[in-house]
Order: C-alpha cells, then structure tokens, then sequence
C-alpha cells in the first residue's frame, strides 16, 4: 500500500506490529512474521535472556525488522522503568512499548502507573509507546506526557475477544484526529483486525491470535490483508446507516 504508516519520523509500510510469545517453534515463528509483512517485532524484556548465553528467539528475528522491547510482567511503575533502562542497553534501542499490570487475572492495565512511568521515561529521551486501557482521557494525558503514540486495548490480552468498545475507539479517533493510535490486545480473527482498523487505528499489534492458530503462517497472511482491507475501508468512508430500505438501481426509466 502507498500509504504509509509513520510513528516517531519512521515511516513503515506495515501496519501490522507483530509479537514473538507462544509460537510452537523459531520456525514456525520465523515463516509466519516473514508472511505477516510486518516491519516491526515486539520483544517482552522479562522473559528473554538478554545476555544471549542461550539460544531464544532473539536470534531468529529478521534483522530488518524494529524491535519494539516491552515492559511485559510488570506491576508497578517502578519495575517498569528499570526493566526499560535494562532494554535500552542490551537491545540498544531507545523504544519501548509500556506495559504496567494493575490485575494477574484478567491483565487489565494499570493506567495511573503506566502515565507515571511514561512521564519519567519520556523525559529519560524514550520514545514511549503505552499499553493502557481505551480510556480518552487517559490517552490525553499520555499523550500531554510526550508519548509519540498511545495502545489502547480492543479486549484483555489474550482472549481473542476482538474489539468490545467499538464506540470508545472511535471516539478516541474523533477527538485525537493527529494522534497515532495503535490498537493493542484481544484480536482473534481477521474480521477483528478489521473492525479496529475501520474505527480508524493507525495499525495494530497482535501476537496470540497469530501464534496459536492452527496455522500461523495462513493466519498471518489474512491478518496482513485484513489490516489493509480496513484501512482502505477507513480511507473511503463508509456508506451511510438508513433504517429502511434504499434501492441500488433509481426507478426513472425502469420499464412499465
């Protein structure tokens, strides 16, 4: 697609963001981020051996790909920061998807410590992108906070559930027109990746919904088309709702 995708002065083709969890093996991983057509890979910092001293899927990633380290498995803004700090040396990149869990159930985020975390990272010259419930006044502070783009969830992370506030997305979208926002959590089919895209997201990640399908490469390359069909949905408007009927072909000139 001509349309191009740009976050913190980086322009991407993609707007699909992929993840690296619950794959079967590298391969599968491999084959199904190479089918995706993502240009940028999600790396959770607590659960990788970041000295490489062993083998993890570090090393199967696509080089030309920008790795977005996340801040998974944090509870606190505290731990989030350091877990950061420690991202940034070892992956040598300024960027950091923000993560901060407020529930160990449901994985729901805690949005005052993620805006508090993203208010020191900012300021330490991260380019912060956070993970925060679809929240617009929250997304407005994140954003008054320096954060290039904010991640509101379209369901828990994990469930598969697609987007179930379709209405908090798309005002989210009205009232922060220049703002990049980018759909996190709860896409399970393609149909869901489309429905977000079409509320007007500016991309999507998603790992789950790719990683245990049946076939991971198949579902990638659906994922990839359907972000695009939703996008180019949003691009050309959509046809108005009418609650009565409304013939396609006029009745001038019809035969009688």
């Amino acid at each position: 697609m001509s349309d191009k995708f740009v976050l913190a002065g980086i322009e991407f083709t993609s707007r699909l963001i992929i993840g690296t969890g619950k794959y079967r093996s590298h391969e599968e991983m491999k084959a199904a981020h190479k089918a995706s057509g993502a240009e940028m890979v999600t790396v959770a910092v607590n659960r990788v051996p970041l000295d490489r001293k062993t083998e993890s899927f570090l090393d199967h990633l696509d080089p030309a790909m920008q790795i977005l380290p996340n801040t998974a498995g944090c509870y606190d803004a505290e731990h989030a920061i350091r877990t950061s700090r420690l991202a940034r040396e070892a992956l040598e990149t300024d960027w950091i998807k923000l993560e901060v869990i407020g529930d160990p159930v449901t994985l729901l985020p805690d949005n005052e410590q993620t805006l508090e975390a993203a208010r020191v990272l900012v300021k330490e010259g991260f380019i912060v992108l956070p993970y925060f419930s679809d929240d617009l006044i929250m997304a407005k502070k994140l954003l008054d906070a320096g954060c290039p783009a904010v991640m509101p969830l379209a369901a828990p992370i994990g469930s598969g559930m697609g987007v179930q506030n379709p209405s908090n997305l798309r005002i989210m979208r009205e009232q922060l027109p220049d703002a990049v926002i980018i759909v996190d959590a709860g896409v399970g089919v393609p149909s869901d990746a489309a429905v977000a895209m079409e509320l007007g997201a500016d991309a999507i990640l998603m790992n789950t919904a790719i990683a245990e399908a049946g076939n991971a490469e198949q579902m990638a390359i659906a994922m990839k088309l359907a972000v695009q069909a939703g996008r180019l949905g949003y691009l050309a408007g959509r046809m108005p709702k009418r609650l009565y009927a409304s013939a396609s072909s006029p009745i001038q000139g019809a035969i009688k």
